[in-house]
């Protein structure tokens, strides 16, 4: 059984609604099982507890979390029970939503309560699928009418869609849909988005990379859209032109495992096979390490601007430039690069910008 826990979060009245429908008509069809964890805070504050009833808003965001996490736990027990080869199960809206209405030090305490931390919280959905509010680009249809615990007004509507963004930049796949569509478009772009993830028809990664400047660290930091997160990547044997990594990804003792597998499609396409790891496992696969590659060590700052996601990795070895990547569901998409990053050329199809190469370094 193949199950697939994915997030769809969004500002207020960003079409959150209409999307779970059309996602269980679309991946319904495809042969899915497909399961939805209700939005929490809807549940809470329309049978009485609420921020304004509770002591304290971080009291109430508490008791969300730990429902969230409870409901999540239960639809994957029972996922495994069902006679079903693909389970994808939908959360509407998810753990780090929470992080968007708290302090840091309040979502800190938060984290502990439920005896985890935000790495994992984050990083416990395969993907992330992100609805920017009507109030963004499409402020004649903003509405509250149809959402009695919706009530934000239109400014506040917006500022709460870029805290929401900013709450889960550092995902691995974090995908932003906005209004520069129809209201059908953003729909049809979101199902296209999951079905690409997914790997329907195949996991094709398609991945664009640039050598740019080494950046300024403090303006990254310093965005409230951009995220640190420590990578080491090892290379592991291969009986064929596959190429074989395990990942530990996470920030201040905190991790995640991963392992990968990557098989070239074309030049900008391949196909990749990721799964979650315990720390068991990848401790397991590090005693087939491949060693004639070093591990790769680098800090991945995680931005998010104009609704796309950058990937600027930092290694040590270099002091004057770096990379940036970005995963994109269509070839021809146009690349928006904040003025910060001073690209100096693309090395999408630059074997000596590889990372398998760079581990030779």
């Amino acid at each position: 059984m193949e199950i697939t826990k994915i997030v769809i979060t969004g500002g207020p009245c960003a079409g959150k609604s209409t999307a779970m429908s059309r996602i269980q008509e679309e991946f319904g069809e495809l042969g899915y099982t497909v399961l939805f964890v209700p939005e929490t805070a809807t549940e809470l504050i329309t049978g009485g507890v609420a921020p304004w009833t509770c002591g304290t808003v971080a009291e109430y965001q508490i008791c969300l979390l730990k429902l969230q996490l409870k409901k999540e736990k239960i639809f994957e027990e029972a996922a495994r029970t069902m006679d079903a080869e693909k389970v994808l199960i939908v959360c509407d809206r998810g753990a780090l939503d929470s992080k968007a209405y708290m302090k840091p030090q309040e979502f800190y305490e938060a984290a502990k309560a439920v005896d985890s931390n935000e790495v994992e919280l984050r990083d416990n959905y395969d993907a992330v699928f992100h609805l920017v509010t009507a109030a963004k680009g499409a402020a004649e249809f903003y509405t509250t009418d149809n959402n009695s615990a919706r009530t934000e007004n239109i400014e506040q509507a917006i500022a709460l869609d870029e805290k929401l963004i900013s709450a889960w930049t550092g995902h691995p796949h974090l995908r932003v849909i906005d209004n520069s569509v129809t209201f059908e478009g953003k729909i049809k772009r979101l199902i296209a988005e999951i079905a690409a993830f997914l790997g329907e028809p195949e996991p094709y990664e398609i991945e664009r990379k640039y050598l740019i400047e080494y950046p300024d660290i403090d303006w990254l930091e310093a965005n409230p859209t951009c995220q640190r997160i420590e990578i080491i990547q090892t290379y592991l044997k291969s009986q064929s032109d596959d190429e074989l990594r395990v990942r530990q990804r996470g920030i201040n003792g905190n991790y995640i495992y991963f392992q990968t597998i990557k098989r070239k499609v074309n030049d900008v396409k391949r196909v990749e096979i990721e799964r979650r790891l315990s720390k068991e496992e990848y401790l397991e696969l590090l005693m087939d390490v491949d060693t004639t590659k070093r591990p790769i060590r680098k800090t991945r700052y995680c931005l998010t601007y104009e609704n796309q996601y950058f990937e600027i990795d930092i290694y040590p070895f270099w002091n004057d430039k770096a990379i940036v990547e970005l995963e994109l569901s269509d070839e021809n998409t146009q690349i928006t690069f904040p003025k910060q990053l001073k690209v100096i050329k693309e090395v999408t199809d630059d074997e000596n910008y590889k990372n398998s190469f760079l581990a030779n370094k």
